[in-house]
């Protein structure tokens, strides 16, 4: 920046906002920041009693903020991602679709490790709908170089930061354990739950069975829904540790290749990841059929985008895997499973 007289700005381009106050009246910003001095405007100024204006330097090469804003985020937008119009140097990154959100963490704090570029997102691995804001950028100054851009594009270089993965519509079976269940004592309510679920996440569950509490036969029915080609099987009840409790057990006779028996996440901490080829075989803890958010809502989304999860993705969720179980559930506006 330099200072200049009023009287010898024309041409020049204005550093900051300049506020004009009329007692009584108003008070507002009348020049925005990037304004091009006018003739027309001298008067105006000294009026506001502007003898002096800090006026920004700049050579034929410089990049606008507008421009560089533009520049950084059709580079880091990847599938399902909208750009809106650029408005005072800020454009955002918006949702094209639902689907599964993912942010490139690594290229983002690579990307913003540059004093002069700013780019924040929300949180990542969570279903986002057509519409909503994921993601804004600028740069901090009016104008950047074009070094500093070309450091930014190659940061970003021909990978996306912000994407939708879509969530695919997959076939569903349950298998829902528990002899209470099976044998007509009480009504299954665990399944009309995860119908529900999984219907919001646009799958549907295709066939359900019952089984008693006898691993062989819950094994029976978990290979049933895969030989009738279900893209993923989840598996109701008997997940805890007494006795009769043999969903883990039948899951592992069924073929169940374990990733996790156990999560760090309340509600969620029974549950079981496994996969009998590529199908995900998921072992649903009591608690996805009563609590609003649960170890489901981190997870399952994930399956239902074609992650494949391991068991450091599972430990990851320890930090912010506590839901409060607020009064009004915000999720997914809230810490829980953002690790």
């Amino acid at each position: 920046m330099k200072e200049v007289a009023v009287e010898q700005a024309v041409g020049t381009v204005l550093a900051h906002d300049l506020t004009q106050i009329i007692p009584g009246e108003y008070k507002g910003p009348k020049f925005k920041k990037g304004h091009v001095i006018k003739e027309e405007d001298i008067p105006l100024l000294l009026s506001m009693g502007k003898k002096h204006l800090y006026v920004l330097e700049m050579d034929d090469t410089d990049v606008h903020e507008n421009d560089a804003a533009y520049r950084i985020a059709s580079r880091a937008a990847g599938e399902g991602i909208e750009l809106t119009e650029p408005s005072e140097g800020k454009i955002e990154l918006k949702a094209a679709v639902d689907g599964l959100l993912k942010i490139d963490r690594e290229k983002l704090f690579e990307l913003v490790s540059q004093d002069e570029i700013m780019f924040a997102t929300i949180h990542e691995n969570i279903v986002v709908r057509k519409g909503e804001k994921l993601a804004g950028t600028r740069i901090i100054p009016l104008f950047v170089s074009e070094e500093v851009m070309a450091k930014a594009e190659a940061v970003i270089g021909d990978g996306p930061i912000v994407s939708i993965k879509p969530l695919k519509e997959m076939r569903v079976g349950i298998v829902t354990t528990g002899s209470e269940v099976y044998n007509g004592i009480i009504e299954d309510a665990f399944g009309p739950v995860l119908i529900r679920k999984f219907g919001e996440l646009g799958s549907i569950v295709e066939k359900q069975l019952f089984s008693d509490d006898d691993d062989e036969m819950i094994a029976d029915c978990i290979r049933q829904l895969i030989d009738e080609g279900m893209d993923i099987v989840g598996i109701t009840g008997g997940m805890s540790v007494d006795p009769d409790d043999r969903t883990p057990s039948g899951i592992r006779k069924a073929g169940g290749q374990v990733v996790s028996y156990g999560a760090p996440v309340l509600p969620g901490a029974m549950f079981m990841l496994s996969y009998i080829g590529d199908v995900p075989v998921v072992g649903l803890p009591g608690c996805v059929m009563y609590s609003r958010t649960s170890i489901f809502d981190l997870i399952v989304p994930r399956l239902l985008a074609g992650e494949r999860i391991t068991k450091q993705d599972i430990n990851m969720l320890a930090h912010g895997g506590l839901c409060l179980n607020c009064e009004t559930c915000t999720y997914p506006i809230c810490g829980f499973g953002k690790g």
